[in-house]
């Protein structure tokens, strides 16, 4: 697969350095990650965690919960 290159161009700013992102590389999300790898940079993308792996994540409850008077509702008519 050929990689997709394009020229950038860096601006150098007072608190450091920014390069502006051309559309088709644009970036999901608010927040990257940034790397120096083999005289590199790299940008990746933070992705949010998937409701799935969270709930994977979390500690099995052992708790003996209460019971709860829930009546069936009455009947309504409209």
């Amino acid at each position: 697969m050929a990689e997709r290159q394009a020229r950038v161009r860096l601006i150098r700013t007072e608190g450091g350095q920014r390069l502006d992102i051309p559309p088709g590389f644009m970036l999901g999300g608010d927040e990257a990650l940034l790397r120096a790898e083999d005289g590199r940079l790299v940008v990746e993308p933070i992705r949010s965690a998937s409701l799935l792996s969270v709930l994977e994540g979390l500690e099995t409850l052992d708790e003996d919960w209460p019971t709860i008077d829930d009546p069936r509702p009455d009947d309504v008519r409209l």
